[in-house]
């Protein structure tokens, strides 16, 4: 420990001794650093309505549950941060004042961005600045819809080039503006955009990429921030009697429940983007909502029933100045409509709101997402599943999509609680609310006291993080529990010791042996990739649910595809050194069989792929032993195509191999030994299985020429896949727990 760690312990027990944990002074302190980490937030945090929140929590939960509260702001607040951008808003009246915007010409736009404007020139200006200087990634086209403007916005050719400006016979009002603008558009999409608003660095393109990657969605919208970073909006609620909620207004836009792809009842209209072909299909908004208010929520009505959804989309940010045209009270000017016409989409709608909507402020854990119509899964893991690091990491990682795909609600409790990238944000962007950040880290199990009664299944990984939270899963939570091991840690290490002789693993194989047996005795489903475990736990598990379902999912191959042998050549590992039995399999190879091999094919390479190699790993390299360490799908997929033979010479180990899986989708021929095969058929002949012994370089030597044997192994690698490792396997065992069709996938 350094002298700075032993300087901070020193001073967090002496401020604990004066200012105790949860304690009145300790809660006061907090208050103080509030105010001095976030001061602009003065006034709002300390409304009457906020002060009312802290008293409901006190009378709740007394100065525990107050300190809490404080805690997911500080906490929150402090980790986790949305940069913003905001320009200077032109004050002017000159329109020689404004430099001049020239925007890229597009024949044939993805995007028509509509903009309906009437006067505030200034911010009309700054919005189209901000279009031109975040939207390059995409073809699209600028449509300002002047509704009659009186201000500089008439000489905005003067400063502004390259986009069509459509200006009506009279004053339209806001909707029929939209309406009236849609209608010269051109696009894949029509994206309105309110003219107070900036848009922020590549807002456009993760919008286009949701809706081309996702038919089925209709529609979506932005993540709206005020000017001083708050959140405005993350997608809003309506509840049973027409009203509505900015979900997550005045809180941290970047926390983690705000940075997912989710469907939400309805997106704020000042940034949402629907299919052209939808829009007309629909007739655009309707106008028994003119002039203005409540036609985004009655729109997003009318997309879900014509059999789309409406999803909002975190990545793009959007700067909104609320309120600017048409002020903030509901009582007077145009405003006043707001309340005329949510009594009007009430009536219009009334009975989709007694149906599938809550009562207001009920539940809304699921109302933000609309997950009160999804069965959901709460998925537990080590950390975010790095999937091109390690074969544990890529099952997690196939099976939660394979959650999504189903239907589930999918929500992803890692136990470090850290957002690795680029793989949270794959997550989040597959429609996962992943639960990272120092409040998760500090408040997990009140987390799990205060949600778990929310969720249909638990899905648990691995023993040593599964015993953290199996208790209060069981003990807060109705759901089905489900514990997946990946393999059989104490069968693990009982065989490592008989590899290795140290008693220091049979004692800890002992300890593994009881803790995954308690866990066994815990859940109420057990899932092995391994037959061969699968057997074993049912001899000890007679009264269990124990199913072997596949460690890898792929799409189903075809099986007349065949890679050419003649073509291949050298050796291939691959496998990450965070598993020691990798770690050994390499090193037993390298010193014991690799030697016999060279003296027969001398210019022969191996190579070596995996996360993390150890020291002793990389000592290993020389003219015919190639380490690669970690590399991407891509170069791999591209070692698999021009080796000849792969091996995985394992001595121990348990549970299924990915890597053994992983060869023979790849087509590429495969040596391993008894460990390496375990618990997958060998019958069909798609590989070879020969002991971990000297003799295993002769039935190399002799393979590696042997040309028709690996052509035929070859070709049998898609019918093994097909028949073994597709998603209707996965389907057909997880549909007797989870209660999800094969359907899609047949």
């Amino acid at each position: 420990m350094s002298s700075n760690d032993g300087n901070l312990k020193f001073w967090k027990k002496a401020l604990a001794v004066f200012v105790p944990y949860n304690s009145r002074r300790r809660v006061f302190l907090k208050m103080v650093l509030q105010l001095l980490n976030h001061p602009r937030q003065l006034v709002y945090y300390f409304r009457l309505q906020k002060l009312k929140r802290v008293l409901y929590y006190f009378n709740r939960g007394g100065i525990t549950k107050v300190s809490q509260i404080l805690d997911e702001r500080l906490l929150m607040g402090a980790d986790l941060r949305l940069e913003v951008k905001l320009k200077k808003i032109i004050n002017s009246t000159q329109i020689t004042d404004f430099p001049v915007l020239s925007f890229p010409s597009s024949a044939t736009p993805v995007v028509s961005i509509i903009i309906p404007v009437y006067n505030q020139f200034s911010y009309t200006y700054i919005c189209l600045a901000s279009i031109m200087e975040n939207s390059s990634e995409v073809d699209y086209e600028v449509i300002l819809a002047d509704d009659c403007s009186d201000d500089l916005t008439l000489q905005v050719n003067d400063v502004v080039k390259n986009i069509r400006i459509i200006r009506t016979p009279k004053n339209y009002g806001f909707l029929k503006n939209c309406n009236y603008a849609s209608s010269f558009a051109r696009g894949q999409y029509i994206l309105f955009l309110n003219n107070d608003t900036q848009v922020q660095a590549d807002w456009l393109i993760p919008m286009v990429r949701l809706m081309r990657e996702n038919p089925d969605i209709g529609m979506t919208g932005s993540k709206l921030v005020y000017p001083d970073g708050r959140l405005q909006e993350a997608g809003g609620i309506l509840w049973k009697d027409g009203s509505a909620w900015n979900y997550g207004n005045g809180s941290n836009p970047a926390l983690p429940e705000f940075c997912y792809v989710k469907e939400c009842d309805y997106i704020s209209g000042a940034s949402i983007m629907i299919r052209t072909t939808l829009w007309k299909q629909l007739g655009g908004f309707d106008e028994r909502f003119t002039p203005a208010y409540c036609e985004d929520s009655d729109l997003a009505f009318m997309v879900r029933k014509a059999g789309y959804k409406v999803c909002y989309q975190p990545l793009s940010v959007v700067i909104h100045y609320e309120g600017l045209s048409n002020g903030v009270s509901i009582s007077e000017g145009l405003k006043a409509y707001q309340r005329i016409n949510q009594s009007k989409f009430y009536e219009k709608w009334k009975n989709e709101l007694e149906k599938n909507h809550k009562p207001n402020g009920e539940d809304v854990f699921l109302a933000r997402d609309r997950s009160q119509l999804k069965k959901r899964i709460l998925v537990i893991d080590h950390m975010v599943p790095q999937y091109d690091k390690d074969a544990g990491a890529r099952n997690v990682f196939m099976y939660t999509k394979i959650f999504i795909e189903s239907g589930l609600k999918v929500t992803f409790l890692p136990a470090d609680y850290y957002p690795y990238q680029p793989y949270t944000a794959q997550l989040e962007q597959l429609g996962v609310e992943v639960l990272y950040g120092n409040y998760y880290f500090k408040y997990w199990k009140e987390w799990i006291q205060e949600n778990a009664h929310f969720f249909d299944y638990f899905y648990v990984n691995r023993p040593h993080i599964a015993v953290r939270y199996i208790d209060l899963l069981k003990q807060y939570g109705n759901g089905k529990l489900i514990y997946y091991g990946h393999d059989l840690h104490y069968l693990r290490e009982r065989r490592e010791y008989e590899v290795t002789g140290n008693e220091e693993l049979l004692k800890s194989s002992e300890h593994w042996k009881i803790l995954e047996y308690q866990l066994i005795e815990k859940s109420d489903i057990i899932y092995v990739p391994s037959t061969y475990e699968k057997t074993v736990l049912e001899q000890a598990f007679p009264e269990k649910v124990i199913r072997s379902i596949p460690i890898y999912i792929y799409e189903k191959m075809e099986t007349k595809k065949c890679p050419n042998i003649k073509k291949k050549k050298n050796l291939l590992f691959v496998g990450g050194f965070g598993h020691p039995p990798n770690i050994d399999a390499v090193l037993w190879f390298a010193n014991e069989i690799f030697p016999h091999i060279l003296i027969s094919y001398p210019d022969i390479i191996w190579y070596i792929v995996g996360s993390k190699p150890p020291q002793e790993i990389m000592n290993l390299q020389n003219n015919n032993i190639v380490i690669k360490g970690f590399v991407s799908d891509e170069e791999l997929h591209s070692l698999y195509q021009s080796c000849r033979l792969v091996v995985v010479p394992l001595r121990y180990g348990a549970g299924v191999k990915g890597k053994v899986i992983e060869s023979i989708y790849e087509q590429c021929p495969l040596i391993t030994t008894p460990v390496g095969a375990e618990g997958i058929s060998t019958l069909e002949g798609v590989f070879v299985v020969a002991a971990a012994d000297k003799s295993m370089a002769d039935t190399i030597i002799q393979l590696y020429n042997d040309e028709d044997v690996l052509q035929n192994m070859m070709s049998k690698s898609p019918e093994y896949i097909n028949t073994y490792f597709t998603k209707k396997q996965v389907i057909d065992v997880l549909g007797l727990d989870i209660g999800i069709s094969d359907q899609k996938y047949n």
